[in-house]
């Protein structure tokens, strides 16, 4: 076979095995979302993905598929196999332990306790390896993973509703709805996605906010919408000064964590209703949000959906903190006295933040921007 047609032939399976590893988007955190295919003589003879951290990984399933078919076999799997005992065996070992003739990984992952082992365990085996087919697709899967791997900080997502001139709510704070039934099944979906949903007590106070993820919302199969819901998100609180009282509905709906400023002396009340309180040190009653994210990073959240109001969601664009907006326009105008999308006082053009826009869709009546800032985190 030529060079070009390997080429061809590694791109098809790697694109199904990619296929395979979003099925896991709501499900594996803190775990990488994996896809593996393995192929013999042109034929697929197993297939598996990665479904919750602690269960088999996306190589094991595939390897249970294949059998004895695996022995001479190629396996392409979207992330580096890894090396080292954790929850599960390393699948590394088990890739060499099948007599599987070549291994094709998408990208080497960025994991520090495997960073390359995994592959160098599978040459020094007499395996052929070969990793980067389709790497920005794999890492764009994986982007919260990723940068807790190699930053200590989890991706952050903001997500933003406005009008067509760009507010978020009436004066009054009045906001339900200004998006319709299909954006708000969007936004459940980025939830069931994520890590950690995080607001503050401004938002959580004016609409009464639970920040759950709703199953009969999703609009996802039956076996994706099980698996979303029995990994639900941390729902966390920003609140610097404890204004939000224990009887409202965020706190009804389930166990929190509230990251403060106030005393500890508070902690046991909380801890009494289900919750935790995590002091974070801050000025002028403010949580700072960057050690916020890093308390969360190294609770093992790789994607944190901000849900917040002007404040707070501009205190996260001001401090650079920002991975990606998602914004849900709706075809309103709420004039002038509306409230505005983010508290971003700036002076000069020069000081504007750019972005690039990635993607524009419509979402029923709205439509929603996917759009990055322009700098690498």
């Amino acid at each position: 076979m030529s060079l070009a047609a390997q080429d061809a032939v590694d791109v098809r399976y790697m694109a199904r095995a990619l296929e395979l590893a979003r099925k896991g988007l709501y499900s594996t955190h803190p775990n990488p979302r994996v896809g593996c295919v393995i192929v013999r003589d042109g034929q697929v003879v197993g297939e598996g993905w990665h479904a919750r951290a602690g269960e088999p990984h996306a190589e094991v399933h595939a390897l249970r598929q294949a059998g004895e078919r695996a022995r001479g076999a190629t396996a392409y799997v979207t992330l580096e196999p890894c090396s080292h005992h954790g929850r599960t065996p390393p699948c590394a070992e088990a890739l060499v332990g099948a007599g599987l003739a070549r291994v094709v990984a998408a990208m080497q992952d960025p994991n520090p306790q495997v960073a390359g082992r995994g592959l160098l365990l599978l040459a020094e085996a007499g395996i052929a390896v070969h990793s980067g087919v389709l790497e920005a697709e794999a890492r764009e899967l994986n982007a919260g993973f990723i940068k807790r791997m190699e930053h200590g900080l989890p991706l952050v997502r903001i997500k933003l509703a406005m009008s067509l001139d760009g507010r978020t709510a009436m004066a009054s704070g009045e906001s339900q709805w200004i998006t319709g039934p299909a954006a708000r099944a969007e936004v459940q979906r980025l939830r069931a996605r994520s890590s950690v949903v995080l607001s503050g007590a401004d938002t959580v106070l004016a609409d009464a906010a639970r920040l759950t993820v709703r199953p009969d919302e999703l609009g996802l199969n039956a076996e994706l919408t099980a698996l979303a819901v029995t990994r639900p998100p941390l729902r966390v609180l920003v609140d610097g000064r404890l204004r939000v009282p224990l009887d409202a509905p965020f706190y009804q709906a389930g166990a929190a964590l509230v990251a403060t400023c106030a005393a500890a002396a508070a902690r046991d009340r909380f801890l009494e209703e289900g919750h935790e309180l995590l002091a974070v040190p801050g000025s002028n009653g403010h949580v700072d949000l960057r050690k916020l994210l890093a308390e969360l990073a190294a609770r093992g959240a790789n994607e944190v959906l901000v849900e917040a109001g002007p404040r707070l969601a501009g205190a996260f664009a001001r401090l650079g903190l920002v991975d990606e907006y998602r914004l849900f326009v709706a075809p309103k105008l709420l004039g002038s006295s509306a409230r505005p999308l983010l508290e971003l006082p700036l002076a000069r053009m020069a000081e504007a933040q750019d972005l690039r826009i990635c993607d524009i869709r419509a979402v029923g009546d709205d439509w929603q921007i996917t759009a990055v800032p322009q700098r690498p985190y």
